[in-house]
C-alpha cells in the first residue's frame, strides 16, 4: 500500500488504476451522492475513463503531495471512502480544497473530522499551503459541522451550480469555509 498519511484509526493512500470498483461502489450509493447529484450514481464508465485517470494525473501534477486519497480503516483494512487536499485545476498550489466522501458504514464515527484534521496538519506543516477551503450545500449540516470542528470559518455563501439544481435543498445555495495557516497556528 502506498501510504500517504496515517491517523489513529485511518490510513490514507494514493489511488491506483486498480481502484475503479471502489469508487464505483462508493458513488453508487444514493445517500452518499445526496448532496452531490441528488442521489444519482456516477456511471461506471465515467469513473473508469475520466475520474480515476484525473485522480492519478493529479499526483503527477502536484508531486504526490496533493490530490485525492483512498481511506481505509487501520484495524479492518476496509475501504471507507476518500479524502482530498488539492488546489483548483488551474489554481495556485498554496490554496487547497479539503473534502471527503465516505461510505454510509463510516458515517457518525468521527472519521471525517479525524482525516480532515490530519490533512490540515500536513497542508500547513509539510506542503506550504497558505489557505485550506471547503464547500458544501447550506443544508448539508454534517459537512458544515466537520468544517466548524476544524476551526474553519464561514467565508461566504455561494450560488448553487447549474448542474446541482436538482439536489434537494439547492435553493438555499452553498457555503465556503476557510482556514489560513496563521489561523491554524493560533489554535
Amino acid at each position: 500500500m502506498d501510504t500517504y498519511l496515517k491517523t489513529e484509526r485511518l490510513t490514507l493512500r494514493r489511488f491506483t488504476a486498480e481502484d475503479a470498483d471502489l469508487l464505483i461502489e462508493l458513488d453508487s450509493d444514493a445517500a452518499v451522492m445526496r448532496y452531490l447529484t441528488g442521489g444519482s450514481p456516477t456511471a461506471p464508465e465515467i469513473v473508469r475513463e475520466r475520474h480515476l485517470p484525473n485522480i492519478i494525473a493529479g499526483y503527477r501534477k502536484w508531486g504526490g503531495g496533493l490530490g485525492l486519497f483512498a481511506a481505509h480503516e487501520k484495524e479492518s483494512g476496509a475501504f471507507i471512502g476518500w479524502f482530498c487536499l488539492r488546489p483548483e485545476p488551474q489554481g495556485p498550489p498554496d490554496e487547497a480544497e479539503l473534502g471527503y466522501r465516505l461510505r454510509q458504514a463510516a458515517w457518525g464515527k468521527g472519521y471525517a473530522t479525524e482525516g480532515s484534521r490530519a490533512l490540515l496538519v500536513k497542508a500547513f506543516t509539510d506542503l506550504d499551503v497558505r489557505v485550506v477551503w471547503g464547500e458544501t450545500m447550506v443544508v448539508n449540516r454534517g459537512s458544515r459541522n466537520v468544517m466548524e470542528k476544524l476551526a474553519m470559518t464561514l467565508a461566504e455563501t455561494i450560488p448553487t451550480p447549474p448542474d446541482m439544481e436538482m439536489v434537494e435543498g439547492s435553493e438555499h445555495g452553498g457555503v465556503r469555509y476557510e482556514i489560513t495557516k496563521e489561523q491554524w497556528e493560533q489554535q
